[in-house]
């Protein structure tokens, strides 16, 4: 399949509420994901623009037989990509409409008073100084590198560093070549919302994984300390797989598992760019993984983020358009709630991270609440992060300790995370953040959840070479 045949049936999975962008993108056939994401992304991201031009040089009405996401891919990288990368009769049919189509992005321009094609992000409708804005966040893969050496990487590229961020309106309000330190996340990167780093030498060599701030949260909560054995239940692509073995420091064992044969050569690949070590790959559903195997006695720790609607994505098509119906809403939920308990029945298992890139509850707080009402006394929630601006919805006693993101409230994709532990186990993870762990991260030190501040250990990472 050609790259625009590719990117327009992940446009169209995406209408149709199948899956997240990065799930459907890794999960498809296209031999060259990165490319197929970045295009995909980027469509999305001017999906107004194009049909504002698509609707104004009456391009389907002329061209019956084109597909809309077809359309979008092909006149993104027409106008405001590096040009078609096809032949055939695609690249003859937008030659034929190229002059129109330019005539009428210019004529936008003018009425919307503005001069270069990223000013048109802002002027589209809808996206005035109240809509949220996601920035780009870039986690620094600490397997590889230090904060403070790809800060004074960025510096040397002529980015402007303007220190921790103090506050939600910081990120908000952050525009052209200026960055941030999050203020949450010790080793998260915030830039504007139009950068792009997908040819950027950190990115390509594994220094930084671009990753959104609530994808991080899931590994970052769970916490697991070094050596431990953990299962990335549901792991492809991979970053959350990264992030644990940047958590572990590359110490223990990481088993992580899925279906698509495909997949799972892309994550070996990523993992290995990342300097990832510790990880074992699996083709197989987690739900036919035996918890009495002897090769998972040891396992601990369990990250858990099933497939979900995608809903909380907002580089997807208008929520509106691709809200899946009640009944996909009770088979998803049905299939989390089995999966959920699947992975709680692992013998060792004392802290466990649930987490889904969804905004609906019967995904996230009716799923938590019946796993737990299976499972009586055996686990409990944890109040994860009190600093946390935004909680689960209160639809059951204890919904409060988990988390919720959302563009408008965190400045992140619309995200839930629940952290479990075992309560008969003297040994498991403590019930909150400690005090110190809190006002650590309140101060910008680095200090895992769920933990007693480590004490501080000479590490030498590899330096980020100019």
């Amino acid at each position: 399949m050609s790259l625009y045949g590719a990117a327009a049936a992940v446009l169209s999975a995406l209408e149709r509420g199948e899956g997240g962008l990065s799930g459907l993108v890794y999960g498809s056939r296209f031999p060259h994901a990165r490319q197929l994401y970045a295009l995909v992304a980027e469509t999305l991201r001017y999906s107004p623009v194009l049909e504002a031009v698509l609707d104004g040089a009456a391009l389907l009405r002329a061209e019956r037989r084109l597909p809309l996401p077809l359309a979008k891919v092909l006149v993104y990288d027409l106008l405001f990509g590096k040009g078609l990368k096809c032949g055939g009769r695609w690249k003859a049919l937008l030659r034929r409409h190229r002059a129109r189509l330019e005539a009428e992005l210019a004529r936008l321009k003018v009425r919307r008073g503005v001069s270069r094609n990223e000013e048109l992000l802002a002027a589209a409708p809808g996206a005035g100084p109240g809509a949220p804005r996601v920035p780009r966040y870039v986690r620094v893969n600490t397997l590889k590198a230090r904060v403070d050496d790809v800060v004074d990487f960025f510096k040397r590229q002529g980015y402007s560093f303007l220190g921790k961020a103090g506050s939600m309106e910081e990120l908000r309000t952050l525009s052209g070549k200026k960055f941030l330190l999050d203020l949450h996340l010790p080793e998260l990167l915030v830039f504007p919302p139009q950068t792009d780093f997908h040819d950027n030498r950190l990115y390509t060599s594994g220094h930084i994984i671009l990753q959104d701030k609530a994808s991080c949260l899931p590994a970052f909560l769970l916490s697991p300390v070094a050596s431990s054995y953990v299962i990335d239940a549901c792991a492809a692509p991979g970053n959350k797989t990264s992030h644990l073995a940047a958590i572990l420091k590359n110490k223990g064992q990481i088993f992580a598992f899925d279906m698509d044969a495909k997949r799972l050569a892309t994550m070996n690949t990523m993992l290995m760019r990342a300097g990832v070590t510790s990880f074992k790959l699996a083709q197989q559903d987690f739900l036919t993984v035996d918890p009495q195997d002897p090769k998972y006695s040891k396992v601990t720790y369990i990250l858990l983020d099933p497939s979900c609607s995608g809903s909380g994505m907002v580089n997807r098509l208008p929520v509106e358009e691709a809200a899946p119906s009640a009944e996909r809403l009770q088979a998803l939920a049905g299939f989390q709630r089995k999966v959920l308990s699947h992975a709680l029945s692992f013998p060792a298992v004392q802290r466990l991270a649930y987490s889904t890139c969804s905004v609906h509850r019967e995904e996230n707080e009716d799923v938590v609440q019946a796993v737990l009402q299976e499972q009586g006394s055996a686990f409990r929630l944890v109040n994860v992060f009190p600093s946390w601006p935004c909680r689960g919805l209160a639809t059951f006693p204890g919904a409060e300790c988990c988390l919720r993101a959302s563009p408008a409230a965190t400045l992140t994709q619309g995200f839930f995370v629940a952290v479990l532990e075992r309560c008969r186990d003297q040994t498991a993870v403590p019930s909150s953040l400690p005090a110190a762990a809190e006002e650590s991260l309140q101060q910008g030190e680095e200090a895992e959840p769920g933990a007693a501040p480590p004490k501080k250990r000479r590490r030498k990472k590899q330096r980020v070479k100019t």
